[in-house]
């Protein structure tokens, strides 16, 4: 008898240890909770990751959400920045109220020659924006790829910072400027004779302005063509002949 009682103690003891907890645990000693997902991987898969309806979420639950991401601070870094206006693509800090009509930009000082990029100012001096990113892309010389950011830059800052016509831009001036001092370097000679090398450095400045464009430049041109074509008249003119010569013309 006092062993049956005590099979019945134990065996209340294990039911209690055996007992689902409401309460998740990494302990292995509750089987009821792990024996759904253990025996059934594939019904965890189709519940979690499988293909079912989203359900669409309210203007204000959408607002609460975005809400509560800004004071976690887990937008992401586009969500983060200002949109621009409708009424213009003009970039926040642009001052609309002034109107700008020109824009200037320049390069940092850089080891060249001051005659070596002169050139380069003269290849895109009077061409339109876009086309003179274009030559110095395709250009073999070194400095053509500084002076291409430097456009670019340029470009972007005249159009969102100043509100310029993109289509319209031109680099309407471009010159060079030497830097404020020459580094001088001893060069060695033959026969114990030395001598001083300079290495000048210089940059380039660019004045961007609005001027006509692609099409316009080739429609004036057109025109410029066709008033250059002189057909003879269908009545002659009786003009009498000024400065007649001593001898027949033919």
């Amino acid at each position: 008898m006092q062993a049956f009682g005590a099979g019945l103690r134990h065996a209340g003891c294990r039911s209690a240890i055996l007992k689902a907890s409401p309460i998740a645990s990494s302990s292995r000693i509750f089987w009821d909770p792990r024996r759904h997902a253990s025996s059934g991987p594939l019904g965890w898969i189709r519940q979690n990751l499988g293909m079912n309806v989203r359900k669409q979420m309210t203007e204000e639950e959408l607002a609460a959400a975005r809400k509560d991401q800004v004071e976690k601070g887990h937008l992401s870094v586009f969500e983060s920045l200002p949109t621009a206006t409708e009424e213009g693509s003009s970039a926040p800090g642009a001052d609309l109220s002034k109107k700008y009509t020109e824009h200037k930009y320049s390069t940092a000082n850089f080891k060249i020659s001051h005659r070596k990029l002169n050139m380069l100012g003269r290849q895109i001096s009077g061409k339109p924006v876009d086309l003179a990113i274009l030559q110095m892309q395709f250009s073999e010389k070194r400095a053509s790829k500084r002076i291409k950011s430097m456009l670019a830059v340029a470009k972007d800052h005249a159009t969102r910072l100043k509100g310029l016509q993109e289509k319209k831009l031109i680099v309407a001036e471009a010159w060079v400027t030497k830097g404020p001092k020459v580094l001088k370097r001893i060069e060695p000679k033959g026969r114990g004779r030395m001598g001083i090398r300079e290495h000048p450095d210089s940059r380039l400045h660019v004045m961007l302005r609005e001027g006509k464009t692609r099409a316009e430049l080739l429609k004036d041109e057109r025109a410029r063509k066709l008033r250059r074509i002189v057909s003879a008249g269908i009545t002659r003119d009786d003009v009498p002949i000024r400065n007649p010569g001593s001898s027949w013309a033919w």
